[in-house]
């Protein structure tokens, strides 16, 4: 276990933590991206347009799931850093049963209603069959998305984000050669590349907790932690439930601007596919900084270091500045270019719509960089009911003027639409942390008058 976030070089610590955290999301996202590059080359655009409307219903499943784990993880580091490792395990086995049934629960609903889901998407006939056929398997991966995501919550809410980088890449590596084999071997189609993503899933989620249980199980919870606390229950409801509903929250918008693309054609899908996975490629780092600076900002606030928190808040703050203008330079000057990874030289429109996304999204990473700091920082501090506030700010936006606008001004207004919602959020996040900031600086001046009295 590293201690480090509750001592030690504030910047320093941070980086350290958040690298393999950065590096093991890179590693998640080459899952649908080995699928997209792969498909694209060796199947076609239609396959491609299938695997890129998926990829948001597949983020937005995976959000709910994230969202309740990363949520329990914010309260494994509370009680981890005032040392109350009891209650962490009760709480470890209420929120494991609890977030499993629900995993258990959402991929049943998801495998009964594939095609309600595919006509709300306004999926067109002509890839109408590869899109189901793609999500049927991907729907079976859903518990192991769960036991990957919870046991890896739990380890990076102790300080360990090494571990399970270890496993994302071994299951990272052998989803691409999967996909190969599937696809271009034995010509699988677009089932090949989600049997390919679900069996390499399952690998990851397997691995990791035969490691935890064999490796760490000082950190499972014996028979005498199995009961139920409604205290304990409570708290993991407060921080679980809030997490996921702005994780999902954020991803549902994004699921109705997904609903909008398509109806602009397989042209404008297909540059939106591409697109989007070189857009969140590119922030990734940012929002898993956001995510460790959110874990030290919870061992902190446990450990009841304030001043430590706030010296926290302005290196982060400066890290992610840095990072936003250094990755907003490479991506608006080379945005034709990193469209070809995923699409053929002479797809010209779909690389043209493509490049447009890029560069205007390119131009404001700073948004988003702040705003990942911004939910991180509340969630940190038990307040993740404000980071579903600045959610439903950024995605509210971003869904009505997509809609209002698009269909009579053309698809690049739901371009810029995202990075509107992004400042909008932004500025109602900074203006409520100044507040907070009031007050404690006000009840720190009446402590010391009491005292000095």
């Amino acid at each position: 276990m590293n201690e480090n976030l509750i001592k030690g070089s504030v910047t320093k610590s941070l980086l350290l933590f958040a690298l393999p955290m950065i590096l093991g999301n890179m590693l998640q996202q080459l899952y649908n991206v080995a699928d997209t590059f792969i498909v694209g080359q060796f199947i076609g655009s239609n396959a491609l347009a299938a695997v890129g409307s998926s990829f948001t219903l597949m983020t937005f499943l995976n959000s709910i799931i994230l969202g309740l784990c990363m949520g329990s993880g914010v309260l494994f580091s509370m009680l981890y850093g005032a040392k109350k490792m009891d209650k962490m395990k009760n709480a470890f086995f209420i929120s494991f049963v609890g977030i499993g049934l629900l995993s258990i629960a959402l991929e049943a609903v998801c495998l009964l209603l594939i095609d309600p889901i595919l006509s709300f998407l306004q999926i067109p006939l002509e890839i109408w069959s590869d899109t189901h056929d793609y999500l049927f398997y991907i729907f079976l991966g859903i518990l192991f998305t769960f036991l990957y995501n919870y046991f890896a919550s739990l380890l990076r809410a102790l300080g360990d984000s090494r571990t399970p980088l270890l496993f994302l890449g071994v299951s990272a590596i052998g989803n691409i050669i999967l996909d190969i084999y599937f696809i271009v071997s034995l010509h699988m189609g677009v089932a090949g590349a989600a049997i390919a993503t679900t069996m390499s899933q399952a690998l990851s989620a397997i691995g990791l907790f035969v490691y935890v249980f064999f490796q760490q199980r000082d950190l499972l919870p014996k028979k005498e932690y199995w009961y139920f606390d409604k205290s304990v229950f409570q708290k993991i409801k407060d921080y679980s439930l809030l997490t996921c509903v702005q994780q999902s929250v954020m991803n549902f918008g994004i699921l109705l601007i997904q609903g909008l693309v398509n109806s602009f054609g397989l042209v404008t899908m297909s540059a939106f596919a591409a697109a989007v996975k070189i857009d969140s490629f590119a922030y990734m780092p940012v929002q898993d900084f956001g995510n460790a600076y959110s874990t030290f900002v919870a061992q902190n606030k446990g450990a009841g270091l304030e001043e430590r928190i706030r010296k926290g808040t302005k290196s982060a703050v400066i890290v992610a500045a840095l990072f936003c203008f250094l990755i907003s330079t490479i991506v608006f000057n080379f945005a034709d270019t990193l469209m070809l990874i995923f699409i053929k030289p002479e797809q010209t429109e779909i690389i043209l719509k493509g490049a447009e996304y890029l560069r205007i999204e390119g131009a404001c990473y700073l948004g988003i960089g702040l705003l990942f700091l911004l939910y991180g920082y509340y969630r940190g501090v038990g307040k993740p009911g404000i980071s579903v506030v600045l959610t439903i700010v950024s995605l509210g936006t971003r869904v009505l003027l997509s809609y209002a606008l698009a269909p009579t001004l053309g698809e690049h207004m739901i371009w810029w639409s995202i990075p509107i919602g992004w400042f909008l959020a932004d500025a109602v996040g900074v203006v409520q942390g100044i507040r907070k900031e009031k007050w404690f600086s006000r009840k720190r001046a009446e402590d010391e008058k009491v005292f000095n009295d």
